[in-house]
């Protein structure tokens, strides 16, 4: 997971960086956003963050994070480099003018996708890193940046959100190694527990009921999924961006092997979030319906009405689970 000395220079060496992520940023992207900027030792440094439609853990990653600059649409014309993490594809970086926007600039290119495509200029993607906060955390480290106590919150909350509390397999010795050493820099375990586990406001409450109440099983009970209509995500306060992590309401079922949300955050268009248990991928799947991701985490965005794409997508997986590797929890 060593970066190479020259993602370190160019960094280092940037006169106006701008940090970028995926569209719809998760924790991991966030957080990997938000303290490369606060670390970088740059005076020129801005940060492309969601706008006023921004769910409420994001907002959370941005009190965690102090003052930022942010990347307007000035902000990316004017940047000579362009750090964007936790990315697979250059058509998934959210900047105001889209991948076109910075195409020509020098990009840095910081992942822990398997399916990444190596769209910079340099590359530094190791997949078998449980997040990019966890290699954001080994790049400050190796340059020798300060890692403040917000930093390290930061990251921490980056790690703990993609390894599910540190429960999911990624979570490997070195992950527990770089977590220990964000608590010793002052990373604020209180506080992002308690924010990202027991916040939930009453609006995201109640999207809960929905994805719970219309959880179904599938396979002989080795697939579950739930669904969520754009009309029920707006009838329960809520948008796109309140889409998180409600996928673990169908994985928790015993004997699951494959979870699926499939969730219309913009009517008619179905967003999947794919989660594979007992050793079964789910990569696959999605890519062969044009999506990305990990190997037992990926998604994908569709087109369609929900009953037909929910057809369609169970009768792909179906087979793949009689097929698949079985093994215990």
């Amino acid at each position: 997971m060593k970066p190479p000395p020259e993602l370190i220079d160019t960094l280092q060496s940037a006169q106006r960086l701008v940090v970028a992520g995926h569209v719809t940023p998760d924790i991991d992207a966030l957080g990997a956003m938000l303290a490369l900027a606060r670390a970088v030792p740059l005076s020129d440094v801005a940060v492309a963050v969601p706008g006023a439609r921004a769910g409420p853990k994001v907002r959370f990653m941005l009190e965690l994070s102090g003052e930022i600059c942010v990347a307007d649409g000035a902000r990316v014309a004017g940047a000579d480099v362009v750090a964007v993490v936790d990315t697979a594809a250059a058509n998934r970086v959210q900047v105001e003018g889209q991948w076109e926007a910075i195409a020509d600039r020098l990009i840095v290119n910081i992942d822990h996708h398997i399916t990444n495509t190596d769209f910079g200029r340099i590359n530094w993607v190791v997949d078998n890193a449980s997040s990019t906060c966890e290699l954001i955390c080994r790049l400050i480290s190796a340059a020798g940046w300060p890692l403040d106590r917000a930093t390290a919150s930061l990251l921490y909350a980056g790690i703990h959100a993609d390894t599910g509390g540190f429960s999911l397999p990624n979570a490997t010795a070195e992950t527990f190694d770089t977590a220990a050493a964000l608590l010793r820099a002052g990373a604020d375990l209180g506080r992002i527990g308690e924010r990202l586990c027991r916040s939930q406001e009453p609006h995201e409450f109640d999207l809960l009921r929905t994805v719970y109440r219309n959880t179904r099983l599938a396979a002989d009970g080795h697939i579950a999924y739930s669904t969520l209509s754009y009309e029920e995500i707006v009838a329960a306060g809520c948008s796109a961006e309140d889409i998180d992590e409600q996928v673990s309401i169908p994985r928790s079922l015993s004997g699951v092997k494959v979870a699926m949300l499939f969730s219309e955050g913009d009517p008619g268009v179905i967003r999947i979030n794919f989660r594979g248990e007992e050793g079964t991928p789910v990569l696959e799947l999605a890519r062969k319906l044009g999506g990305g991701g990990h190997t037992f985490s990926a998604g994908v965005r569709v087109r369609g009405e929900m009953s037909a794409v929910v057809s369609r997508v169970l009768a792909e997986a179906a087979p793949k689970i009689k097929n698949g590797p079985a093994g215990g929890r």
